[in-house]
């Protein structure tokens, strides 16, 4: 079932007054702030300590949308993940694996703030404008509609790289190995692949390591994820490396699925990940998501994640819950810290993604709000391809598993600015979720 039936159906047989108009009182209206007021008291995680304006005294949806959000306290951080966005982008993206854009993706978070270095290409969607014009992970961008790559960095602002229609064009000045050329990028909305590299590789004393990106959690990981470990199973493989370094999460089943494929038999039956609701919902709580045990499935006593800032909310609940049950070895930067998510809701033409539950394990362990932090910590190496085995972070699990050691060299000394500063990492055509589904 797609996501918009799902969704539909979540509004109609659950949410009841809340799906239909505001409560009582201050939230008495028929529009669509006076619906929000009354959606947030019931069913917002922290409805009881947030913000509770009257809708009337805000002219926007957007400002009263803002006013509502939780501002932080001794427990739990301010609220930086609640969004909306039209229902047609959402169950574009979340339920036919498709979006709007130019497919590509630059090291900005790495950057900021330092306009004298060079701006390079970390990601290229394969089905995108950007992978048919022939850019590559690595590549520096010069210029971007004629103004330098310098002058963006500066502001701080990546914008111009997440059109609004298809169609919409983008030139560019790239130096790759060829030189320099002149690139023209047009919109448009292609499909997604969650799962664009795996590979097999060996270590120095001979074992067999399979390597699996996984870029977003959406229901069209599944078909890839089992021919990819079908495929480790009959090659011998005794070690699995799960890359989700720029993976911003999705669908919990979906993140549940791939660390079944990993515990296998070690984990089957038991919790993957407890999803814990405000109070007025309690009943919610009980609703468990169980790992289970794919045919195709490892069972392995040791998993290697590599990870970075834009590894974020159902990304993270892999290496949460798969933690009680296997040794989970985290290679490359802290994770973004979001161990909450959503039961996203239609209405009038938005889906609002607002948080519902925090996400705990087993073991109840939750609330990583700073981050995963790794046990090996890398920064992101661009001058090789994803899944190469001398890629840094990739050959820092080939290591690691010959001899249980760390490289010595390419730590990073300091945090992202972005990240010291206290403020969340988000770049344009970045999604980050954790979707109770």
């Amino acid at each position: 079932m797609k996501l918009r039936q799902l969704a539909a159906l979540f509004c109609s047989a659950v949410l009841l007054t809340a799906c239909g108009g505001g409560t009582s009182g201050r939230c008495d209206g028929n529009d669509d702030k006076s619906w929000l007021c009354g959606y947030m008291s019931e069913w917002y995680f922290w409805y009881a300590t947030s913000p509770t304006p009257a809708p009337s005294a805000y002219a926007s949806l957007d400002s009263y949308f803002n006013a509502l959000l939780f501002q932080g306290d001794a427990t739990f951080p301010a609220d930086g993940y609640s969004y909306y966005e039209p229902t047609a982008s959402f169950n574009q993206f979340f339920g036919d694996g498709e979006t709007l854009g130019y497919g590509l993706f630059v090291a900005g978070l790495e950057v900021e703030g330092r306009p004298d270095l060079p701006l390079r290409v970390r990601y290229i969607e394969p089905r995108s404008d950007a992978a048919f014009k022939g850019l590559q992970r690595g590549d520096e961008i010069l210029l971007i509609n004629g103004v330098a790559a310098s002058s963006y960095i500066a502001q701080n602002d990546f914008s111009v790289l997440s059109p609004e229609n298809s169609g919409e064009s983008l030139n560019l000045l790239v130096r790759g190995p060829g030189g320099d050329r002149n690139v023209t990028l047009v919109a448009n909305v292609y499909a997604l692949t969650p799962v664009s590299t795996t590979n097999i590789v060996t270590t120095a004393l001979g074992r067999r390591m399979g390597y699996i990106l996984v870029k977003d959690m959406i229901s069209q990981v599944d078909a890839p994820l089992e021919t990819a470990f079908a495929q480790f199973r009959a090659q011998g493989v005794t070690e699995v490396v799960v890359d989700l370094r720029y993976n911003g999460g999705g669908l919990v089943s979906v993140g549940g699925n791939i660390a079944s494929y990993v515990g296998g038999s070690r984990s089957s039956g038991q919790v993957y990940a407890r999803l814990l609701y405000n109070d007025q919902r309690a009943a919610f709580n009980n609703q468990d998501f169980r790992f289970t045990n794919p045919a195709s499935a490892l069972g392995l006593s040791r998993v290697y994640v590599l990870t970075g800032a834009r590894t974020c909310s159902a990304s993270e609940q892999v290496i949460n819950g798969l933690r009680p049950f296997v040794n989970v070895v985290q290679i490359g930067d802290t994770t973004c810290g979001k161990p909450v998510g959503f039961l996203p809701t239609p209405y009038q033409g938005n889906t609002y993604s607002v948080v519902n539950f925090e996400s705990v394990n087993q073991l109840n362990q939750g609330r990583y709000f700073d981050g995963l932090a790794p046990n090996c910590s890398l920064t992101d190496d661009l001058d090789h391809p994803l899944g190469s085995p001398d890629e840094g972070l990739l050959a820092a699990a080939r290591l690691h598993a010959d001899t249980g050691a760390c490289p010595a060299s390419a730590r990073r000394a300091q945090p992202l600015a972005a990240r010291a500063a206290g403020r969340r990492l988000v770049e344009p055509g970045e999604r980050q979720g954790m979707l109770a589904r």
